[in-house]
């Protein structure tokens, strides 16, 4: 690579980056007077510096609230919206988690949601006035679509909006800022050479995963009560267990996908979803509701007609004894100490809910999926990525350097069918071992659910990121899954566990990461996952976790006091 080459994409980044730090000196007064130094490693106090008390109330309310309180007009979309504004300014000072800013049109919207709930009495729609983020690659009118890469910066500006932007505009969100994603969007962390590596707010020695970490980031900052991200292999699911959030991954063809910038446009042997990262369980089903509620199906072809069904996610129909599965170790790589801690606090919370649980026998192949996850990935062996990048004369981050090493063959388009043919041996192998477990509940059903860790570790330092299995086998799947938090690492806590001794080169590379100091503070999260287009079932039934903890918790809360 010459150092022409060299020069012109740093030209390129240092303009889109220019171009950044200009629209934020408009908003000087709400900047830190000093960022802090790179040893400060929790800057999650430091994002709401620059609140009043009533903003640091708002920014502290789910999306569910804040729509409620807009429409009961106890606030206003205009002052809801500068409360995340002021927080989002001193994220991207100390997290790096934007990347299109356009504040002032988020401005413009606000108003318009005020004015016409003052003239009308009505709502524009059910998100009337919420604020919401949107992930960098998916396309929003006028805004650049960069994606990560050099070659895309400053030629990408979008000429109409993905299909779920316009359907967030016509529910009444108010649109405000994109955010960071990493170079080829392949990667649980989130780096690339436009704008940059983007930080985990609770410790910024930690990534906030990947792909869509700006809006791990940002939402965990409380710079956004909700956002819109993407997954083919855990890029909802890792960024919101790594920032403490919930994040929804539904199965492919449910939520409306059309309207991405990315490479390998086109490829169907694996396929993402669409789907939200938001600070409540049910948000995570507001998102959905509003997003079919508008028919979708009439927009994109490949969408399945199917009506949410509110009552069912909330609820209607679950039995009230469950039977929950727990996947403790993949077999591939054993969790750190603290997912497997939290998997032990969970089941004996569920069992003391009266609910039963039972052990997921993983099926002796996740190495073997992983295999095939990447040579579907790659099927041309990673050109069109090098190929992108190359033009560019960008050199590749190092999780991107990573994932091209996994698989370098170009197959033709005959040498697909033989892979597909395995993913869809592998999706019935699954299917049927989860039908069977019907003989093993007591329920006389099988198992409602699986309990599972996110990632083999807590938020990974950067590029370390070696083990996507946890996550991306159920892609492969195209099972649904939901992320939820249980919790924060502190690093003076003493586990009841070990980790085994490691059965492989990947284990134990993962293994020697494990240091307590080093996951300080780090959120604990944990991975719930129900059947194909399972969406509804899932949400009520991890209502029904989140109930089953909280109930544990407030008894042993109890113990204490009176101890």
């Amino acid at each position: 690579m010459g150092g022409g080459q060299i020069e012109r994409w740093q030209s390129v980044a240092a303009r889109k980056r220019s171009t950044r730090e200009s629209i934020l000196q408009g908003y000087s007064k709400w900047r830190l007077d000093r960022v802090p130094d790179a040893d400060v490693l929790d800057v999650s106090e430091l994002c709401l510096s620059k609140l009043t008390d009533k903003e640091k109330v708002i920014v502290h309310h789910d999306a569910t609230e804040l729509i409620a309180a807009i429409v009961s007009k106890q606030y206003t979309a205009v002052e809801v919206l500068w409360a995340f504004i002021k927080v989002a300014i001193v994220a991207q000072d100390t997290t790096n988690c934007l990347t299109e800013i356009f504040f002032d049109d988020g401005l413009t919207r606000a108003e318009e949601c005020d004015r016409y709930l003052e003239e009308t009495g009505n709502v524009l729609g059910p998100l009337h006035g919420l604020p919401v983020s949107v992930k960098d690659h998916i396309l929003l009118k006028g805004q650049d679509t960069s994606t990560g890469y050099i070659l895309w910066a400053n030629k990408t500006i979008a000429d109409e909006d993905a299909t779920a932007v316009a359907l967030l505009r016509k529910a009444g969100a108010v649109l405000y800022a994109k955010t960071a994603n990493p170079q080829t969007l392949l990667s649980l962390e989130t780096n690339n050479n436009v704008f940059g590596r983007t930080l985990n707010v609770f410790n910024r020695k930690l990534s906030p995963g990947g792909s869509s970490g700006g809006e791990g980031a940002l939402i965990a900052a409380h710079g956004s009560p909700l956002g819109l991200g993407t997954d083919i292999g855990g890029s909802i699911r890792t960024p919101a267990a790594f920032s403490g959030l919930y994040g929804f991954k539904p199965s492919v063809a449910r939520m409306p996908h059309a309207g991405l910038m990315g490479s390998q446009a086109g490829m169907d042997n694996m396929v993402g979803a669409l789907g939200p990262i938001a600070t409540s369980a049910r948000d995570l089903e507001l998102f959905s509701r509003v997003m079919l509620q508008y028919e979708p199906w009439f927009l994109e072809p490949p969408l399945l007609r199917m009506p949410w069904q509110e009552e069912v996610a909330k609820g209607k129909g679950l039995p009230k004894k469950l039977s929950i599965a727990i996947l403790w170790d993949d077999g591939v790589v054993a969790p750190h100490p603290p997912i497997r801690a939290a998997l032990e606090e969970a089941k004996a919370a569920l069992l003391a809910a009266g609910h039963e649980v039972l052990d997921w026998q993983p099926l002796n192949h996740h190495m073997a999926v992983w295999t095939l996850i990447c040579k579907l990935y790659l099927l041309d062996g990673g050109k069109e990525y090098h190929d992108t990048l190359n033009q560019a004369g960008e050199p590749a981050v190092p999780q991107t350097a990573w994932i091209l090493s996994q698989h370098t063959q170009a197959y033709t388009a005959a040498q697909t069918w033989p892979l597909n043919v395995e993913r869809e041996a592998i999706r019935t192998q699954v299917l049927r071992y989860w039908n069977e477990t019907v003989s093993r509940t007591g329920t006389g059903r099988p198992f409602d659910a699986i309990l599972c860790p996110c990632h083999p570790t807590l938020a990974s330092e950067h590029d370390t990121t070696r083990w996507w299995g946890y996550t991306s086998y159920w892609n492969l799947l195209d099972y649904t899954a939901a992320v939820f938090p249980v919790g924060r690492h502190q690093k003076d806590h003493k586990y009841d566990w070990d980790l085994p001794a490691a059965r492989n080169p990947t284990e134990e590379y993962i293994h020697s990461l494990w240091d307590a100091e080093r996951y300080q503070n780090a959120p604990v999260s944990l991975q719930l996952v129900g059947r194909r287009h399972d969406e509804e079932k899932v949400l009520a039934v991890l209502d029904s976790v989140e109930g089953a903890l909280k109930k544990a918790r407030k008894i042993e809360e109890s113990k204490d006091e009176r101890d």
